[in-house]
């Protein structure tokens, strides 16, 4: 039994140098996770049960555990990369097998797929068109490359300041009281006949811009040498012309879609045609779009003037907002993924839509994992059922998109690691070699 101790120490080392030669060879396979042996002492069963005197009979490997710590987040120009800070396993199905990895580096394939270098697929929870995630079962991404589809403008929001310094439109004498005006036609093509005027482009059903252009009239004049009773309110007719057509208007004057009044502290206070004023400061005009253009907005939807904000005070005309809710067709240019997991598409006409979310997974023990080669593991009795949620959430790690986790392995560790196995492969050597020469010593005794 002599040399069973030496035997099981050159087994147990040669099986450390395995180890961490596996650890260097993997320094730089992303999301690889080092291994490291782990030894017990061996003894033989005592017939009277007592090891009092007993000599152990060598070593053996209790087991190679992987050690999932952090490793180093790498930033990459592929924005398909994905690293993973924190606990957790991507979540990857090749038909209908799952396995888990650390290994980010995906790319798309020819159907839109997310798959890794082995062509699994990457899960998660599907977008529908609307961008409402389906977060049930986990299931394979696909992103979705097709045209986002055009949004006909309902709504316009403006914000503006009209100057109460403006006088109506045709008034020729504004010392006199009551001011000497010559009535005015409106006309889009005559700055004479309107006080201010701003515009912004719109959409129609099919995607196609429009102009919308907004004129607004005093009707009141304040700016007289001695007024008399201020009126309650100031108010501005408001015209508009989509591609310089005149929309034909409801409102109080011929033509106009509307009218805004403002208090003597120039806050808007009145939107006319008849609207619900129960906020005062959130009102609309409708303007009925039908202009006969070759590609005419949808006549079925009216687009709504929002002012709210909007304010009469004595400086110059002003916009600080105008804004609509309508888009073009767009194609996908890029996207993606936030810290939560979430892909974002980003599209030529601006717009972005959430498309998928890429989920995690995480063990109870994660030494239980089978490694299965290519940096991926499989469920086991051991590890325990698999936890699959949303990144960032629980015990599960945030994501950083292009990027990468770098190996664990600490190399220079690994190679003191090394001398030191050779060393005690040397020296179990040497208990073998020693205990050959004192055999032969005894085998020479005469």
């Amino acid at each position: 039994m002599g040399f069973q101790q030496g035997l099981s120490g050159l087994n147990a080392a040669s099986k450390s140098l395995d180890v961490i030669g596996n650890n260097i060879s993997n320094a730089s396979t992303v999301g690889f996770k080092q291994g490291q042996t782990q030894f017990a002492d061996v003894y033989a069963n005592s017939l009277n049960g007592s090891s009092g005197g007993t000599v152990g009979i060598g070593t053996k490997v209790s087991g190679v555990v992987q050690q999932f710590t952090q490793g180093n987040i790498t930033s990459t120009n592929n924005p398909l990369d994905i690293a993973i800070n924190g606990g957790g396993f991507f979540r990857m199905s090749s038909n209908g097998a799952v396995t888990y990895s650390r290994n980010g580096q995906f790319q798309l394939d020819k159907t839109g797929n997310i798959v890794n270098a082995q062509g699994a697929q990457l899960t998660g929870y599907v977008a529908n068109a609307a961008g409402v995630l389906s977060t049930g079962a986990a299931a394979p991404i696909n992103i979705n490359t097709s045209d986002i589809a055009p949004a006909q403008t309902s709504i316009i929001n403006a914000v503006m300041n009209l100057d109460s310094r403006k006088l109506v439109p045709g008034t020729q004498t504004p010392v006199t009281i009551p001011p000497v005006i010559t009535p005015v036609v409106f006309s889009a093509t005559d700055p004479t006949t309107y006080d201010s005027s701003t515009s912004i482009a719109v959409f129609d059903s099919l995607g196609n811009s429009h102009v919308v252009q907004s004129f607004f009239v005093k009707v009141d004049n304040l700016n007289v040498a001695t007024p008399p009773t201020a009126p309650a309110t100031i108010e501005w007719d408001v015209f508009a012309t989509v591609d310089g057509v005149l929309i034909a208007g409801a409102g109080a004057t011929a033509n106009s879609i509307g009218r805004i009044g403002f208090d003597n502290l120039g806050k808007l206070t009145v939107a006319t045609p008849a609207f619900s004023l129960t906020d005062p400061k959130a009102m609309q005009l409708v303007v009925p779009v039908n202009t006969g253009a070759v590609t005419p907005i949808n006549t079925a939807v009216d687009i709504k003037y929002d002012f709210t904000g909007t304010t009469q005070f004595g400086s110059d005309f002003s916009v600080s907002k105008n804004t609509q809710d309508g888009y073009a067709s767009g194609k996908l240019s890029k996207f993606n993924t936030s810290k939560d997991g979430t892909i974002v598409g980003s599209y030529t006409n601006g717009k972005t839509a959430v498309l998928a979310q890429v989920v995690l997974a995480n063990f109870t023990n994660p030494n239980g994992l089978q490694s299965t080669g290519d940096n991926q593991w499989i469920e086991t009795a051991t590890s325990g059922t698999a936890l699959v949620g949303a990144p960032n959430s629980g015990s599960l790690g945030s994501l950083t998109s292009s990027a990468t986790e770098d190996s664990n392995t600490d190399l220079t560790g690994e190679l003191v690691n090394m001398i030191t196995a050779q060393r005690v492969y040397q020296a179990n050597a040497q208990t073998i070699k020693t205990q050959d020469q004192v055999l032969q010593t005894l085998v020479n005794l005469r």
